[in-house]
């Protein structure tokens, strides 16, 4: 049975990726920072599936984290078939308001983590000649976005990460997809502090991952879902920079002011 690797798997996105992957008949590695969480997931998922599930539990922020979770499925003997890099998070409010401290967590789980684990588990899918890597961008990847400088940063290096790879390994067997989504109805808003950072119309997980899902059986290179989403992707790089930088500074300046 093919191995799927889920990262942030404990809520939101990356337990909806693990269910769904289950029902497609997936055996999977679930890992994340919570092992209730976890645990009470590998178990719901095994009695209704039937399916395998091993749980690795780490902090993708701590030192090293990627080589230790390489490490465990080394050991429990999984290669890994499909890799979703879905643990992030983000801030917002004024870049001098966030710790430099948060801001580099920000930066190890959403850009460093991320590529690490793309190295541990690649090699095996070339020589395999099979295998996906999916990673979850953001909406805000196409566009600067001020009060959510480093956010917006990340998600855009996992978007030209993603398409830089793709056209790498295409012919090699490998396929990979970038997922945009814009705002999702999972714990991320309240991470991050205020529901006023969702800009646009929400959207369920389960609605997201079946996009994705479908996206990687279709080969695509990303995709955002949800119609003004897909508008915001195409529209955004199309205009100067500088003036979707302030476009999307009125808009956002909101997540300052609670009173708004």
């Amino acid at each position: 049975m093919p191995t799927a690797l889920v990262t942030g798997a404990s809520s939101g996105l990356g337990a909806e990726f693990a269910a769904q992957l289950a029902a497609r008949g997936h055996d999977l590695v679930l890992t994340a920072r919570s092992a209730d969480r976890l645990e009470a997931l590998a178990a719901e998922l095994r009695a209704a599936h039937g399916r395998r599930v091993d749980v690795v539990v780490q902090d993708l922020a701590a030192p090293g984290a990627a080589g230790l979770i390489a490490a465990e499925l080394e050991a429990l003997g999984r290669p890994v078939d499909l890799l979703v890099n879905n643990a992030g998070f983000g801030t917002c409010g004024r870049f001098e308001e966030n710790t430099a401290e948060r801001d580099r967590d920000q930066l190890t789980v959403n850009v460093v983590a991320l590529v690490d684990l793309t190295h541990a588990v690649l090699p095996g899918m070339l020589a395999r000649r099979s295998g996906a890597v999916l990673n979850v961008a953001s909406v805000a990847a196409f566009q600067p976005a001020p009060y959510f400088a480093v956010y917006a940063s990340t998600k855009a290096f996992v978007l030209n990460f993603s398409l830089a790879l793709r056209q790498e390994y295409r012919k090699r067997g490998v396929r990979v997809l970038a997922l945009c989504p814009g705002p999702v109805e999972t714990g991320f808003f309240e991470a991050i502090g205020t529901r006023k950072a969702a800009v646009g119309r929400m959207t369920t997980p389960q609605q997201v991952v079946r996009a994705a899902l479908r996206a990687l059986d279709r080969d695509r290179p990303y995709v955002t879902p949800g119609l003004s989403n897909l508008v915001t992707a195409h529209l955004a790089p199309r205009r100067s920079r500088n003036l979707v930088a302030t476009v999307a500074e009125r808009i956002s300046r909101k997540v300052l002011d609670p009173a708004v």
